[in-house]
């Protein structure tokens, strides 16, 4: 079979940078690209998480840097992106991952709270790390963001309302920014996953989950963060080069379901 051109799977060699990769998705992910020779600046607000993941990938072969990252820190931001360039010479991917979540009441005192904390973390924080990082990426030959939004970017539940406006606002800023940098050779797009098993849903009793999957959910289980991690990975190689601006579910096919 004849191809026009040979595209690559290969991100061997890249310099990723993963926020939230202190556990779950973040984790998985970390762990995912750093089989497949991805070089891994580990990001988290919790320091030991991200020295936990960051050993574990080393002790497998991989090969990580833990860093300490609050995402609604700019000089945290600053300071990250200087060690990443410092170590590794150059930054290829950023995965913006970190989040937070709170159930809350739009009549609760604490309201506005609740909504400034979420919007800083999910949404602001994304696009900070994105000004930030943007002069290296502008070097590489395979830039990629990917921010991961959920199906609440495109869905809604009660009592979520400033993580939904969040989530939401993640797919927007996707779309607009896959525009904007898309002619300067920067992919940028989105993950949404829906129910995964992460310390987020951790709280919830498991004949709960199994009563929503079977109700909810076409495959009729929770996914796993590796799940996700490797839809995250898709959009990063470099065979993925004309996929720009999605927004991708991951949700075993929750959002397809009407009956």
């Amino acid at each position: 079979m004849k191809f026009f051109k040979k595209l690559s799977r290969s991100v061997k060699g890249r310099v990723a940078i993963i926020t939230g990769a202190g556990s779950g998705m973040g984790e998985a992910t970390a762990k995912v690209f750093a089989a497949e020779g991805v070089k891994v600046v580990a990001t988290d607000v919790d320091q030991k998480s991200v020295d936990r993941v960051s050993e574990e990938i080393n002790n497998s072969k991989g090969e990580c840097t833990a860093l300490k990252l609050d995402v609604t820190d700019k000089s945290d931001i600053d300071n990250c992106l200087k060690q990443t360039v410092d170590i590794y010479g150059s930054l290829d991917f950023i995965i913006n991952n970190a989040g937070i979540a709170s159930v809350t009441s739009i009549e609760d005192e604490n309201y506005e709270d609740y909504w400034d904390d979420t919007l800083n973390v999910v949404l602001t924080g994304q696009i900070r790390l994105i000004r930030a990082a943007l002069p290296q990426l502008l070097k590489s030959d395979n830039a990629r963001i990917v921010n991961i939004s959920s199906t609440e970017g495109f869905g809604a539940s009660p009592y979520h309302s400033p993580y939904t406006a969040a989530k939401h606002g993640v797919i927007g800023l996707t779309r607009s920014l896959a525009l904007e940098l898309g002619p300067q050779g920067i992919t940028v797009n989105c993950i949404c996953p829906g129910p995964i098993n992460t310390n987020m849903t951790s709280a919830i009793d498991q004949k709960d989950k199994d009563i929503y999957a079977r109700r909810r959910v076409g495959l009729k289980r929770y996914g796993e963060p590796e799940e996700v991690a490797h839809a995250t990975l898709n959009l990063c190689l470099p065979s993925s080069s004309y996929i720009n601006g999605v927004y991708l579910p991951v949700d075993g096919g929750l959002s397809i379901r009407r009956a």
